[in-house]
């Protein structure tokens, strides 16, 4: 096989996350294509070929798979073109048997290698309460659609870094971000207001962000701009930009719209200096009985029903916390972020002691926990691999919900050198997670119990909590 090549298989098996392996006729090794199902006939060019490993790009689907929806029958118009979604041409019912066989090929093995058995531990896939309208996030990119076309705003065009679809129908998302995306485009496009160029770095739009509450429907805006425009005019401009936004008949409220400034070169959201156009900074969001202050950069899990589902699990695994200490457990809650699952278990225990490096999200945790009546938590701003050297109260239970790439090795000795009975971790990577589970129990660990919830309906992504004991073997 010759990269650069065009060649024509059957896709065989799909792996975590989106890998499709395609076998082609006459040719022994396999090849690796993005963004396709398995039994699907596809075409696509070698991209890859080294070290034993072929790599393709996905061209054409020539044959449907077997449970893949009609072009009818897909629930968003942008589905192919827009790179936000992966599995929007399979029901919601196949997108969960896909997640859950993908998980069981990952830690099957690695529990079975310590003597456990998957099967018994294994608790299933929960689904979303919601499959369609769930995000309480989003960040549209400003751009064209091709080059030198008209203005677009939406989501990146599936494999490419600089063409952007419109995502005007996008259903993973409320009819309020739709309405405020239609109307922003509507308004700069009517202006001629130009993007910025990655290329020459120059232009004015970068970025709309849109945050809404689900359970008190307030919602926050903020425009990602350059500084390219001279004073005047973009406080002209922007005026008018608050009164169409102040104008439009939403199904929630505005809680604010900001103006962010971001000269970087970087192709990501940053914050160099933000400006209050209309209300707030913040709005005000509500999880099992608790309410968080959501700045525009805050953390927060962008699924705000499923989050609830989440953390239920999470604190139901946790357990009694009375139980594993007489008086109430101390607990670590590692990578606490803006201190959400430490907040829900702050009820139950003596004590909860959250860390995370992020001290934007330290400061929101305090803030949020003071606005909640929690006196017994604690919120440290560090890497946890250094912070831990400085706590001086060990605790009795750890919650881990680690970012994408798991934890830092040394980080993991140290926690496990804490030697708790128990201890919980959340994962959003299942690999990052299999990877630290061989480690968890070549220490002495084993799993107790695992479920999955399905945060992100449509796309490759699926979070894991597991419940870990030094002695249920």
């Amino acid at each position: 096989m010759k990269k650069g090549q065009i060649y024509e298989g059957m896709v065989e098996h799909v792996s975590f996350p989106n890998k499709c392996v395609v076998a082609v006729e006459g040719e022994e090794k396999k090849v690796v294509v993005k963004n396709a199902l398995e039994g699907q006939k596809v075409r696509f060019r070698l991209s890859k070929a080294r070290k034993g490993k072929c790599e393709g790009n996905l061209l054409e689907v020539l044959e449907p798979s077997p449970v893949e929806l009609t072009v009818a029958d897909v629930p968003c118009v942008h589905f192919g073109a827009c790179g936000g979604c992966t599995y929007q041409h399979l029901s919601y019912e196949d997108q969960l048997a896909l997640k859950e066989k993908q998980i069981r090929e990952l830690l099957a093995p690695v529990i079975g290698a310590a003597g456990g058995d998957f099967d018994a531990v294994f608790e299933g896939v929960m689904a979303s309460p919601r499959q369609f309208g769930y995000r309480n996030k989003m960040e549209f990119s400003f751009g064209d659609t091709c080059k030198d076309g008209e203005l677009a705003l939406g989501m990146h065009k599936r494999g490419s870094f600089y063409d952007v679809v419109t995502v005007s129908d996008c259903q993973i998302v409320d009819a309020d971000f739709r309405e405020i995306l239609t109307a922003t485009l509507g308004y700069f496009s009517s202006k001629n207001i130009s993007y910025f160029h990655k290329n020459t770095h120059e232009g004015y739009l970068r970025h709309l962000l849109v945050r809404k509450a689900t359970k008190t429907g307030e919602i926050l805006v903020d425009l990602v701009t350059t500084t390219q425009l001279q004073e005047q005019d973009e406080t002209e401009l922007l005026g008018g930009f608050v009164e169409m936004l102040t104008a439009l008949e939403l199904d929630g409220k505005l809680a604010g719209i900001l103006h962010t400034h971001n000269d970087s070169v970087a192709d990501v959201v940053k914050d160099e200096g933000t400006d209050i156009l209309y209300g707030e900074s913040f709005f005000y969001e509500e999880l099992l009985g608790l309410r968080f202050k959501i700045s525009p950069f805050s953390f927060f899990q962008t699924n705000s029903l499923g989050a609830e589902v989440l953390y239920d699990v999470a604190r139901t695994y946790v357990g009694d916390l009375h139980a594993t200490n007489g008086d109430g457990a101390t607990v670590y809650d590692l990578y606490s972020g803006t201190g959400t699952i430490a907040q829900i278990l702050a009820p139950v225990a003596k004590k909860v002691i959250g860390v995370e490096i992020v001290e934007e999200a330290v400061e929101a945790a305090k803030e949020n926990a003071a606005l909640n009546g929690l006196s017994n938590c604690e919120f440290l701003a560090g890497d946890v691999l250094k912070v831990l050297d400085d706590i001086a109260e060990k605790p009795d239970f750890i919650v881990l919900d680690p970012p994408r790439d798991g934890i830092h090795p040394k980080a993991l000795e140290k926690i496990i050198d804490y030697g708790v009975d128990r201890m919980v971790y959340i994962s959003c990577k299942p690999t990052s997670l299999a990877r630290d589970l061989e480690v968890l129990q070549a220490r002495g660990y084993r799993v107790e119990r695992v479920r999955c919830v399905d945060m992100f309906p449509a796309t490759v992504h699926c979070e894991c909590v597991v419940l870990m004991s030094r002695s249920i073997y």
